[in-house]
């Protein structure tokens, strides 16, 4: 057996990533150098690191149910190892004398709890919900859900590696899905929803003179307006511009390392990019050019959100959030109260309010009119990763209804807010 460094290093690379900590996952693969490693990611099964050190408990369970002369000890009355103490000696020890000592023992099986739910409900008998009711003392701040059945549900299947990503055509049925395989793909569901057709765009580089795989993720895509073109961003730094067929029709090349985040304008004339480099840029999406790039930040910029045709806001994991406009050489304003990275921002529909959510366990809303934050709302108990408006609310098709905000967090809650009163409203 052989264990080399760059195979430990990639296979952690690949868990920060799947786990969603996408700034440690390039801090770590710019230090350990994963892209200098002849490791092909896309033949990697997704949660391979688990995997492993799942396969290895199991092992140091076994180990444990064996004696010095091979004979098998009854390890039924063993617990789960935690992963901690797998590989601490001397509780591997007292985990064994305390099997050996219950082995000792005839211990009565207990009637399997599934059974006796099954018999009562075999019966009529709501054993079930009773049951939920005994297990859960104190309320929960939970909406029920609906569960959607397999039957009515349809999985595109041809990626290689983990999705990142997926986009809506606004126009068509049509979906974008971007991929650790280093390939975007377009499902067609026009003409056949439970089976339908996909183009394989691959993002490819010049090398030698030829053009070879990037072997790079594709962890952002955006349709423009009306649904004809498709943007997609790279961590080999570039940005590409297909059609609904599958042709790539540019490419855009000015950032320096991993593209973050990309959005078409309204208009569909621009397309915004944030990169690793610490710049924003502006493309001219006919030509390819770029009209501006921003060098406002001091580290990675991790999302973009555009206010108008010509100006936008960016933040980044130097906790600031700026907003620039095409041919102004400064940011037109900074916002400045987050104490941890900014994951990712959301002007309202209006343009008016910009929401920004953080590592530091935060939701802001930011107006143009002031410096501070017009709402901190705090209740997550994890870093929120991303923020979702309602399309209600003035500039709307509804604008009698109340505008609404969610936020997702690692603390495995999405929660609904009030904007006007600046309160929760729900957990969903």
């Amino acid at each position: 057996m052989s264990i080399s460094s760059d195979e430990v290093n990639f296979l952690v690379y690949r868990y920060l990533q799947e786990s969603g900590f996408s700034h440690s996952a390039f801090t770590f693969g710019i230090e350990s150098h994963i892209s200098q490693s002849n490791i092909n990611g896309a033949l990697v099964p997704p949660a391979a690191l688990i995997s492993i050190i799942q396969k290895g408990l199991q092992y140091v369970e076994a180990e444990i149910s064996i004696n010095e002369d091979g004979s098998v000890i009854d390890n039924r009355g063993l617990e789960s190892l935690s992963l901690v103490d797998a590989v601490m000696p001397d509780v591997i020890s007292s985990k064994k004398a305390e099997i050996k000592a219950q082995a000792a023992l005839v211990v009565a099986p207990q009637q399997n709890d599934t059974t006796k739910v099954e018999a009562a409900n075999a019966n009529g008998d709501d054993t079930i919900g009773n049951s939920i009711q005994a297990n859960h003392t104190e309320p929960m701040e939970v909406d029920g859900g609906i569960e959607i059945p397999p039957n009515k549900a349809t999985v595109l299947r041809g990626h290689e590696s983990e999705v990142f990503i997926c986009a809506w055509n606004p126009k068509n049925d049509l979906l974008a899905s971007g991929s650790g395989d280093s390939t975007a793909r377009i499902w067609n569901l026009n003409d056949s929803p439970s089976s339908p057709n996909q183009l394989v765009l691959r993002h490819c580089i010049r090398e030698g003179g030829q053009e070879v795989p990037s072997n790079k993720d594709v962890t952002s895509l955006d349709w423009n307006s009306d649904g004809s073109l498709l943007a997609t961003g790279s961590y080999d730094g570039y940005a590409r511009i297909w059609s609904t067929d599958g042709q790539q029709v540019t490419t855009l090349g000015q950032h320096k390392g991993p593209i973050f985040a990309l959005k078409w304008n309204k208009k569909g004339n621009y397309i915004l990019s944030a990169g690793v480099d610490k710049t924003t840029i502006i493309w001219d999406a006919h030509s390819g050019d770029w009209k501006q790039q921003f060098p406002f930040h001091s580290a990675p910029a991790l999302d973009v959100d555009w206010q108008s045709n010509v100006s936008f806001a960016s933040c980044s994991t130097d906790q600031c959030i700026h907003v620039c406009k095409l041919g102004v050489e400064k940011p037109i304003k900074t916002f400045q109260g987050h104490t941890n990275e900014v994951n990712a921002i959301k002007w309202d529909p209006s343009g008016t309010l910009l929401a920004s959510c953080s590592d530091d366990m935060t939701l802001k809303i930011w107006s143009m009119k002031q410096d501070s934050c017009i709402h901190d709302l705090q209740a997550h108990n994890k870093e929120i990763y991303t923020i979702k408006w309602s399309p209600t609310g003035p500039s709307t098709d509804f604008p009698n209804q109340s505008l609404m905000l969610a936020s997702a967090s690692f603390d495995s809650t999405v929660r609904l807010w009030d904007v006007e009163r600046g309160d929760r409203k729900s957990v969903v």
